[in-house]
């Protein structure tokens, strides 16, 4: 049965979905809920050794946030940092004024684009196989950063004995088990003997961070003029096509309606990563949104609900309590997990987020075939012609090799939705050349007066259309 438009019946079916899932499988949701943690941990603890951010505050806000989401939408939508942003702030050593007004400026455009309609506008004219290019882009994209940032650097017995390439292979090796016991709380497994490993390695070099509160933030027009030229103008189409878009559309493609509540739309995304914040940053909370590399690595690991994430959500808010009084100890026992374990789940996502490129000529969202309700029944798809497959797959190729190329979202759209009216207007050129061709065909032809008069007919009709 499709889940319901009206919105209180909705939050009780989806009350009922998030209950009923952790229910038949807690270790499942609980191990998903840790699938996004390769990426956030990373970003999250440089960001707070660079005094970016504030540990409590991102914490609490982006651990509301998790609650919040997962009540609304009743699906794993999780919640991470905006990359750009967060790689510009750790290079140039943001201050919480810099990093707030940047996610600020982004929070604002994109819940500006969400009001107006323009965001929904963008998501139908955007063909699906440019979406899909984005999607696959940004998986590969977080296996090549996990390769050369966190694997690379490792040998057999270093940096020390508790983070080498032996822990690597121990942590792929048990990830091919779950492909046999799929049931497997993998994450679960590989973040406790991660954290266990911290907690028995070397002395952390952070330990002296200063003990962290909730600062109310007040950026001037300097920031803001800073952040925007420097940092939000990346993060923008990042957010737009992965965090929005292409989130949406992976959330309809690895979890359709009606067995799960329907995918949220690109608008209500989008004023979804405005609200996160447009209250968060004014606190010195991490800038943050939601993306489908996370939405996959959750889903990768067991999460079918949004139950997983509100654990995840209470979680972080309990941190972020003890954040008051123990920040220093926190942020090094995140700091020292093994970058082995941490390399090996980015990599699981990166994978899992790819692997849906494969349904661009099958199950793709612009080819399923609606019934009167307007759901898809995951059975009935639009067929294609050999040659509308080839320039599908050609499409998405050409959008995934142009972002990482330029390592860059908008570039890879803008690239693909040229290839993809390349090939729509050489459609247009063949059907023109051909109907003519026919034509003179036609009138070398021997006729008959009858045809001949029929001939003439349709010809003066065209002429007059």
């Amino acid at each position: 049965m499709p889940f319901p438009s009206n919105p209180s019946l909705r939050l009780r079916r989806v009350h009922k979905h998030n209950v009923d899932t952790v229910r038949l499988q807690p270790l499942a949701e609980l191990s998903g809920s840790l699938g996004d943690l390769g990426t956030l941990l990373p970003l999250m603890t440089a960001l707070v050794l660079t005094d970016s951010i504030s540990l409590p505050s991102t914490l609490l806000f982006t651990g509301a946030a998790n609650i919040l989401t997962g009540i609304a939408f009743g699906l794993p939508l999780p919640v991470q940092p905006m990359k750009a942003i967060a790689a510009v702030a750790i290079a140039r050593k943001f201050t919480l004024e810099e990093n707030a007004a940047a996610g600020l400026v982004v929070a604002g455009l994109v819940g500006l684009f969400s009001v107006t309609g323009l965001i929904n506008w963008a998501n139908r004219v955007t063909p699906i196989p440019v979406v899909k290019g984005i999607q696959v882009g940004a998986g590969l994209s977080l296996c090549l950063s996990a390769g050369s940032k966190m694997l690379a650097p490792l040998t057999w017995t270093g940096p020390w004995w508790g983070d080498n390439l032996l822990w690597v292979i121990a942590a792929v090796f048990l990830l091919l088990l779950t492909f046999v016991y799929p049931r497997m709380p993998y994450t679960i497994l590989v973040f406790g003997v991660g954290i266990l490993l911290s907690v028995l390695g070397p002395p952390s070099e952070f330990s002296t961070i200063p003990q962290a509160s909730i600062p109310i933030v007040h950026p001037s027009p300097k920031d803001f003029w800073e952040a925007t030229t420097t940092a939000s103008l990346g993060q923008l189409p990042l957010t737009l096509l992965n965090s929005v878009i292409a989130a949406s559309a992976l959330a309809s493609d690895l979890l359709p309606s009606p067995l799960y509540p329907t995918a949220p739309s690109v608008t209500e995304l989008g004023t979804s990563v405005a609200v996160i914040n447009l209250i968060g940053c004014w606190f010195g909370a991490m800038p943050a949104c939601h993306g489908s590399g996370g939405l996959a690595g959750q889903y990768r690991f067991g999460a079918r609900s949004g139950s997983s994430i509100i654990f995840l959500g209470l979680t972080k808010f309990l941190l972020g309590v003890l954040a008051f009084w123990k920040s220093e100890s926190i942020t090094g026992v995140l700091a020292g997990i093994p970058k082995s374990l941490l390399g090996v789940l980015v990599i699981a996502a990166g994978v899992e987020l790819a692997k849906v490129g494969e349904s661009v000529n099958t199950d793709a969202r612009d080819l399923r075939v609606l019934d009167r309700e307007q759901t898809w029944d995951g059975k009935r798809v639009k067929e294609l012609d050999e040659g509308e497959r080839r320039e599908r797959w050609m499409v998405m190729l050409v959008t995934v090799a142009a972002l990482l190329t330029f390592k860059n979202d908008a570039v890879g759209f803008i690239i693909g939705l040229l290839w993809h009216q390349g090939f729509q207007i050489a459609r247009r050129l063949e059907d023109w050349r051909d109907s003519r061709a026919a034509r003179s065909l036609w009138r070398r032809a021997p006729h008959s007066h009858a045809e001949s008069t029929s001939l003439l007919s349709h010809e003066e009709a065209d002429t007059i259309a």
